[in-house]
């Protein structure tokens, strides 16, 4: 007897939708090759969130079905699987690796950890600002996983009467924190460097490293506070004594760690010039190099990596094995999103969508944002975030064309909205991973994570509401001219 799958179900489910959408053909004023797109869309948005085939090989459809329906050439849309963006992805994580592989990120959390304080709530304090920092600059995942036996040791030397709080708001801010360091700079999650593709394809603009980081760095600050009080004082209030056996922890794991190597400096140097350099290229690097960008940079500093030898000169600080850990299957996902940002504008899908929505125009923009925050924070927490804003990111700029405001006013908060589902364990990896060590219940996370995707929607929607202005230089109140008919 086979057994009952609701993935099953959705794998045949989509496909015959999709098929039955070309038989029954496009509605009244909507061109047809828009139809064909808004069709594949939605085969790929069933397949992205209930996963009944990997996300990376769905992430292909784009680029089988929009030539096969003659909407967009291959050639067109194979371009979106290797745009900058791709490779900016490609050369970060390659530096991020080689903080792994020399174990630079976790001499930087003990450090960070050992100077914040020695009672339970500042070691909390301290993991969050760790791996928020981390998190910055290596996938979210990758920290979380770095950080959890560091969390893990604490905890099980934690004797205590309120250790069950301490173990649980430990696990949580080790999982949040991965997830809010990542929003503050543009490879810190493949979402926000997904926004930056889907804003250069749709725009011919480019978001610049700095930027960015002036935007999303205080989000991410302020986020990282105010969840550190809510789990340390409300969710799971933790003793304020002193815990001298965590301080001897993470001193023991320091002195193993030994004094700091030739690779960890070699890779320190690198890490340090390249982010440099992305947040100060516009001032003095570009008017030398015009062409040089972000994803130039991170490429230089990947190569780099691959010249310097190790101090026995027997290897190179980096290797293709090493590598060869970067995680493809994200590349894919990044080309099916960029592919699919292509399809909605060549086809007219993004016109049609954004008149369709030309009724929310008549919202007040503070809460047309807010509730467009909410919906996307609440939306990533069934998939995953780059999935959504994959799917969200083309949309929000139509509806901006539509009703006359900045695509920025949606597009930016939303991309990061999109970052902070910390409600349940399928919402980001970082929650899956501590929830799988058992000290959490599901009531646990639920509880915690609502009340933090509340907090995050409200904080992102003032910092975006009132610093997305300045900081770009743009006005909300006008669709800019020079973001129309690009080719």
């Amino acid at each position: 007897m086979l057994k009952f799958s609701w993935q099953t179900v959705f794998l045949w489910a989509a496909p015959m939708l999709f098929f039955a959408m070309l038989l029954i053909g496009a509605p009244n004023g909507m061109p047809d090759a828009a139809y064909k797109v808004l069709a594949a869309t939605i085969w790929v948005s069933i397949w992205w969130i209930a996963e009944p085939v990997p996300i990376p090989a769905t992430s292909l459809l784009p680029i089988i079905v929009f030539p096969l329906l003659n909407v967009i050439p291959i050639k067109k849309v194979s371009e979106a699987y290797t745009d900058p963006i791709v490779f900016l992805y490609i050369g970060g994580f390659i530096l991020a690796l080689a903080i792994e592989k020399w174990n630079l990120h976790k001499r930087i959390a003990l450090l960070i950890v050992n100077g914040i304080g020695t009672s339970p709530s500042r070691i909390v304090l301290g993991f969050m600002l760790a791996t928020g920092f981390i998190s910055m600059w290596i996938s979210n995942t990758a920290t979380a996983l770095m950080m959890l036996p560091l969390g893990m040791a604490i905890i099980k030397q934690f004797i205590h009467e309120d250790q069950e709080h301490f173990a649980k708001a430990l696990l949580l801010s080790i999982a949040y924190a991965s997830s809010i360091g990542g929003v503050a700079t543009l490879i810190g999650t493949p979402t926000n460097t997904m926004l930056k593709g889907v804003v250069n394809n749709l725009y011919q603009t480019e978001i610049s490293f700095m930027a960015w980081m002036l935007l999303a760095t205080p989000i991410a600050i302020v986020l990282l506070l105010v969840c550190w009080y809510y789990l340390t004082h409300i969710a799971h209030p933790i003793s304020k004594e002193k815990f001298s056996a965590g301080k001897v922890e993470i001193k023991n794991q320091l002195n193993q760690l030994g004094k700091i190597s030739y690779e960890e400096k070699a890779v320190l140097i690198v890490f340090l010039l390249t982010a440099l350099a992305w947040m100060t290229r516009t001032f003095w690097l570009t008017p030398i190099f015009p062409n040089l960008s972000d994803t130039v940079i991170s490429l230089i500093a990947a190569l780099i990596l691959f010249m310097i030898p190790t101090k026995n000169g027997k290897q190179r600080i980096m290797d293709w094995e090493t590598a060869n850990r970067l995680p493809w299957g994200v590349v894919l996902l990044f080309g099916g999103g960029l592919a699919l940002a292509v399809g909605f504008e060549e086809s007219g899908l993004s016109a049609w969508v954004g008149n369709q929505l030309f009724g929310l125009g008549t919202l007040p923009l503070f809460l047309l944002m807010l509730l467009i925050f909410i919906l996307v924070n609440f939306l990533t927490e069934i998939t995953s975030n780059v999935a959504t804003a994959s799917m969200v990111l083309p949309i929000l700029g139509s509806m901006a064309l539509s009703i006359d405001i900045h695509p920025y006013a949606l597009m930016f908060g939303a991309c990061i909205a999109a970052s902070c589902g910390f409600m349940l364990p399928v919402g980001t990896p970082p929650n899956a991973i501590v929830f799988s060590l058992g000290y959490l219940k599901m009531k646990d996370m639920v509880k915690a994570g609502f009340v933090m995707n509340l907090l995050a929607v409200i904080t992102v929607f003032l910092f975006t509401y009132f610093l997305t202005e300045p900081i770009f230089e743009i006005d909300f109140g006008a669709f800019p001219e020079s973001f129309k008919n690009k080719d």
